[in-house]
Parts: structure tokens; sequence; C-alpha cells
């Protein structure tokens, strides 16, 4: 079987495996060999493929179509033997069920997880920080100015103020980002310090396929003595060609972040198209990357001075870098994924393929 749909063949074979009954039987076959089903439409594809690449891929999808129709064809058989050796048998309750299928890890917690693991074997430790945070911790450490966008009520989920004396109140909100994670462990730990901080953040978004006012976000930041843009540069580098493959390239745009300077966001090379940008008028470009070659996928930079102010850690001593990065993104640009809200509809059709 050539590499050609390797993957789908694997998923088929699985599935085919599972089937118990000729009614499964029956599925199985609509599905993969159907009018319009699966071997269908990757017909259907085969005039995207490139032309000196199309005869291997129609002769594997034909070699893909005839093995599952032999599979079938004999299990028919077998089904249809059984049938007739247990028809009339009395129900036996003595029998043991085919027992409950199994939960697994949610796709966005893989994904998370995948992540923390990259860092931690880069030498950061992992924090956890609270979601009901402080004005102070989530807007003024990190140098964002009570002007900035961000803080206004329509960008931010405020909550009702904590009295903290008897004229003393603290504005309470729910995180708009992971970044006061910097804020907690600076004031904890003393430099050198490498922490990795995940959790959920909350922003009022109206819910679209590219938006949630609930989602995942991932910090990571280190701080010692003579840290520079490279450190930042060769750490993300070896994230991206860990979590997206060998082959991944990387470049960084200039930005701008209150809590950073200089600041970046990062983009990786497409990981659908490689990062080829299609040069002819007759291909469609890549519905990932939309023809550009390549994905933004965090942003980062260098710690401002005035977060180490807020920390008491003195700016001419140390210095470090910050990086944040959405796992929701990293998710679908990962596996192709269109809809942000499908992680949260519990579909088990969609969860149970991850």
């Amino acid at each position: 079987m050539s590499v050609y749909y390797k993957d789908i063949q694997e998923a088929a074979l699985k599935e085919f495996e599972a089937l118990q009954s000729a009614e499964a039987l029956d599925a199985f076959r609509i599905k993969y060999l159907g009018r319009s089903g699966v071997i269908a439409g990757l017909f259907a594809q085969l005039s995207s493929i490139a032309a000196e690449e199309r005869p291997k891929a129609g002769k594997a999808l034909n070699e893909l179509k005839n093995t599952l129709k032999d599979l079938i064809d004999a299990q028919q058989g077998v089904l249809k033997k059984h049938d007739q050796k247990t028809k009339g048998a009395q129900f036996d309750a003595s029998l043991p069920t085919t027992g409950m299928p199994l939960g697994r890890t949610h796709i966005l917690t893989q994904v998370i997880d995948e992540i923390c693991r990259i860092f931690i074997g880069l030498g950061f430790r992992l924090f956890e920080g609270p979601e009901v945070e402080t004005e102070y911790r989530n807007f003024a450490a990190l140098n964002i100015n009570l002007d900035h966008p961000s803080r206004d009520a329509f960008d931010t989920f405020y909550l009702e103020r904590e009295v903290v004396g008897p004229r003393l109140h603290v504005p309470l909100l729910l995180r708009s980002h992971t970044s006061p994670g910097q804020i907690h462990v600076m004031t904890k730990y003393r430099p050198p310090v490498a922490a990795i901080v995940p959790g959920k953040v909350y922003r009022p978004d109206a819910t679209d396929a590219s938006h949630s006012f609930m989602f995942h976000q991932v910090e990571g930041f280190l701080v010692d003595k003579n840290i520079a843009f490279s450190d930042l540069k060769g750490v993300l580098e070896a994230f991206s060609k860990e979590m997206f493959g060998e082959k991944t390239r990387i470049r960084f745009r200039p930005h701008y972040f209150p809590f950073t300077e200089p600041s970046a966001e990062v983009d990786v090379s497409c990981i659908i198209c490689g990062g080829a940008k299609r040069k002819s008028t007759d291909s469609k470009p890549c519905s990932v990357c939309k023809g550009t070659g390549w994905l933004e996928v965090l942003g980062c930079g260098m710690i401002h001075p005035n977060v180490f102010k807020a920390v008491g850690y003195p700016s001419n001593t140390y210095r470090g870098f910050a990086f944040g990065m959405g796992a929701d993104r990293i998710a679908m640009l990962r596996y192709g994924i269109s809809d942000i809200r499908l992680f949260y509809e519990n579909d088990l059709r969609f969860l149970q393929q991850f």
C-alpha cells in the first residue's frame, strides 16, 4: 500500500475491526464506498493533486477501495452464516456484555499537555494562576495603562469589588490573559526563574468560528542575567520544531505589547502546504494559510523594565523574555480545525477523532 491514504486505511481497518452487526457493516459500507462516501470524495480530489503525482495517488486509492470491498464482502458472508446458525437460538442472559466505551482526554487538554511537556523539557517549571484576578496584576503591573482599550468594560469581564478595608476596594475581574502569571511567580521567586503558566482566559467577544468568550492560553517567561533576544528565538524555534515538525521554519515580525520591549509576533511555515506559496494560477491557495505560506502562532518579546519594577527585580541586573500563545489556535492549526466552537459543543463524533 502506497503512503497515499495510509492514515485513512488504518482508520478504516480499526473501525472495521469494531463492527459487530450486519447493520454496522452496512453503515460502514455506505460511509466508505457509497456514492457520497469517503472513497468517492477522495476520487473527486484527485484533480487537485500535482499531475506527476496523480497516477500514484489514483493507484493507491483504487487499492484502498478494493481492500475495503473485499473485507466487506468476506464479512457479509461470515455474518450470513452466523445468522443461519443462531436463528431461533434463545437469549442467554448469562453472557457478558460488550462493555461501555472508554472516555479519553479532551483534544485541548492533549495540546496544552504537549505544549507544557516541550517547555518542561527545555528547563521551564509549570505554574498555575487564579482565574479571578485583581486589576493591578492583570493590567497595571504589566505596564498596561489606564487608557489602554483592553481595560474597557467592553473587553474585560469585571466582577464585584473585593472589600479589603473600610475605605479600600480592589477591582476584581476574570483574567483576560495568562500574563498575570508572570507577576505571581516573579513576586514569589527570585531569579533565575523559568516558568510556563497554562490556563483559561475570558474576554467578552461575540462567539463565532474564530472567537470565544472563554479560551485557553499558555504563558511562558524566563528571567536571569545576560538574557538576550537570541535566547528567546532559540527557545521558540526549538518549541516550533517539536510541536509542528522538524522541517518547520520560523519568522519574527515586529509588533507591540505593553509588557515587552522589543516585541514580536511569531509565524511558522504552514503545516499543510509546507510554507510553499502557490505560483500557478490554476491551483487553489492553501485553505489554512490562504496562500501566504505562514501561520501566526504566538506573541513574544523582552520583558519591559516597568514589569520588573512592579515585582522588585532590578532591571539593571536582570533581563528576561516572555511569550504567550493560544492553545485553541495551536490545536486548530495542528489538526486543521476550522471552527473553535467544536471544542466546546461536547459532540462525541468530533471528540472521538483525537
